[in-house]
């Protein structure tokens, strides 16, 4: 099979977060600048879209509720209901509120761990293009009643959260790390320890930084390289850099699994202008097919 990549939305100016719907077989995603939640149905090629009143970092939905998700809202954990037609979303309740003690912040990046649990990381404020306060964020878990655990601290950029339940792995990424860390698993407790780095860009000749990722089910991570205009597939039992899918847009921002055999992997990006024009299909979101491989069902989240 050869690799096909195929722009299938509009370009948004900052794309994140994707999440399949396997239940909907629709793809969620945020534009984070944009303050919008986006929803696109392949079957149909419809893309809707809804403006919320801050920057949203995730969209995930609420197991057993249909039409509410959790979102992130600059430094919040809400509640939304949205029926995905185009600007029908409102929020219905806050869970947490997250870095209290650094209002600047923002949520950036958050996943669902395989109970049902929300990780949902931080990152400090950005000043100019490009430019951020350092060591500001943090990595939070949210238990499904609403408690709310910091398991990270001192991180630039959270980025890239995903599981390997058979390695009892958790894998996350720092993006001004420039590398893939490893930290043991319970899935019982969804406790972290033990962090170690298992793939690091520069021993790889890899340029950019590391942004969002998935898993697929041999056990390797697919992670969109920001800045470097692609996706790489890693082994991170190995440390070894597998493949390389070229993208058309330099800012390459997430990448999840989906469709009705999970083998098609969306990717987000951004068209964020800092000092160079990011003409289209940058800021579009990309369906790769062809890779020979399937993820794992995207998890909603918990609540009590």
């Amino acid at each position: 099979m050869s690799v096909k990549v195929k722009a299938v939305t509009e370009p948004v100016w900052l794309g994140e977060g994707p999440h399949w719907s396997q239940e909907e077989q629709a793809l969620y995603f945020v534009s984070i600048f944009d303050q919008t939640v986006h929803k696109y149905v392949p079957s149909s090629g419809r893309h809707t879209k809804s403006k919320l009143d801050a920057m949203p970092g995730f969209i995930i939905p609420v197991e057993g509720k249909k039409d509410q998700f959790v979102v992130g809202l600059k430094r919040e954990v809400v509640v939304i209901q949205w029926d995905g037609e185009d600007g029908t979303a409102k929020r219905l309740r806050t869970i947490t509120e997250l870095d209290k003690h650094t209002p600047e912040n923002r949520i950036n990046d958050a996943k669902a761990d395989p109970r049902g649990r929300l990780f949902v990381g931080t990152m400090g404020h950005e000043y100019e293009p490009g430019k951020f306060h350092l060591k500001k964020g943090s990595l939070y878990r949210v238990d499904p009643d609403g408690q709310t655990h910091r398991v990270v601290d001192n991180i630039d950029i959270s980025n890239g959260l995903c599981w390997d339940v058979k390695e009892k792995a958790f894998y996350y990424t720092d993006s001004f790390e420039y590398a893939v860390r490893r930290y043991d698993y319970d899935i019982e407790t969804g406790n972290i320890s033990n962090p170690r780095l298992v793939f690091v860009y520069k021993e790889h000749g890899l340029d950019g930084i590391v942004d969002g990722m998935t898993i697929d089910t041999d056990g390797n991570l697919w992670i969109a390289n920001f800045d470097g205009k692609q996706v790489i597939k890693v082994d991170p039992r190995a440390g070894k850099l597998l493949q390389k899918i070229p993208t058309p847009a330099l800012q390459t921002t997430s990448a999840c699994f989906g469709g009705p055999n999970l083998d098609t992997l969306y990717v987000t990006s951004a068209c964020m202008n800092r000092g160079v024009e990011q003409p289209p299909p940058c800021g579009a979101t990309f369906e790769v097919t062809g890779l020979g491989v399937k993820g794992y069902p995207s998890v909603s989240v918990k609540l009590l």
